[in-house]
């Protein structure tokens, strides 16, 4: 790491340390929903969403049934708010340390640790029950059996940056989870066009992850989280994003590919991606992170809603 890139990312954020500001935390168990929904950034839900859609459409070969999708929806949506709230539990005392988490719900003392389980709870059993009624209803094992393995897997993330800094791309593997398990919810097995999909989503969600993760160098190393920017320094941090990136455009080819029911506007959709992509690495430099949030949720929102929306179009074509 040279020294430039060094005391650019020192001199990017202050110190870490406890932040003590006062909130005034909701009383009203509405705004405390409307808090919680906030902090766990359910805009966010975008960023899969829409490829679990296109791979269930993929896998009806059309319009799936309408329980099926209702009942997908519900899924992506609880698991998420499980995962996200097993994130800021197990995040707290970091965040608590970090200037720019520091007033997330649970450190800055809005909301409580108590309150976070229960929703959290609440929403596992929802997804427990949505998975248990593709057996009841439809006789499709799948989601039961991978259930509780799924919510497992998603809520380890956050453990992960304790001790390896591939703790990026086992995100963007949770990620990908996604289009797989809506395949498997519709047709109860797997083929090509998933994968290729989990792949991209991954390799994706991980390159875009590393680039938010540059906002956090100093409090990272001096906490001791492990992560790509902490190891590597900002730019070259920064390079293997855009690599991790080149690898996503290739398995979005891949799958179109594999894919018959893919044509020129999911093509489209990737040249799109691709030109996205670039811009969002434009905007991202070592000297210069104040356009983070703008390639972070701006970008890959469209992305992810440009990639979806054109293959779901083309599957009727």
């Amino acid at each position: 790491m040279s020294d430039a890139v060094a005391g650019t990312a020192t001199d990017a954020a202050p110190a870490p340390g406890p932040r003590h500001v006062d909130y005034a935390a909701p009383t009203s168990l509405g705004a405390r929903l409307g808090l919680f929904a906030r902090d766990i950034k359910i805009s966010h839900t975008v960023f899969a969403l829409p490829f679990a859609l296109l791979s269930t459409f993929l896998a009806a070969g059309g319009v799936p049934r309408t329980g099926v999708l209702v009942l997908i929806l519900v899924c992506m949506v609880t698991a998420r708010t499980v995962a996200m709230a097993a994130n800021r539990l197990l995040d707290a005392r970091l965040d608590a340390l970090n200037p720019r988490t520091a007033g997330r719900a649970i450190p800055s003392g809005q909301l409580s640790a108590a309150f976070y389980f229960l929703v959290l709870s609440v929403c596992a059993a929802v997804f427990l029950v949505a998975t248990a009624a593709f057996w009841m209803l439809y006789r499709n094992p799948w989601p039961m059996t991978l259930a509780l393995p799924v919510l497992l897997f998603l809520c380890a993330y956050p453990l992960l940056k304790r001790f390896t800094r591939v703790c990026h791309y086992y995100l963007g593997a949770a990620l990908a989870l996604a289009p797989v398990c809506a395949w498997l919810a519709v047709r109860a097995d797997l083929a090509a066009p998933p994968l290729f999909m989990a792949a991209a989503v991954l390799c994706w969600t991980a390159g875009f992850d590393i680039i938010y993760a540059c906002q956090d160098y100093r409090s990272d190393v001096e906490c001791g989280v492990f992560s790509v920017p902490a190891k590597l320094g900002i730019g070259r941090a920064l390079w293997v994003a855009r690599l991790t990136h080149v690898v996503c455009v290739a398995m979005l080819v891949a799958l179109g590919l594999s894919s018959p029911a893919l044509g020129p506007l999911y093509y489209t959709g990737v040249a799109a991606a691709v030109v996205l992509l670039v811009v969002e690495h434009r905007l991202v430099r070592p000297d210069d992170l104040s356009k983070v949030n703008l390639a972070f949720f701006t970008y890959n929102g469209v992305i992810s809603l440009v990639l979806g929306s054109l293959g779901i179009i083309d599957v009727f074509l």
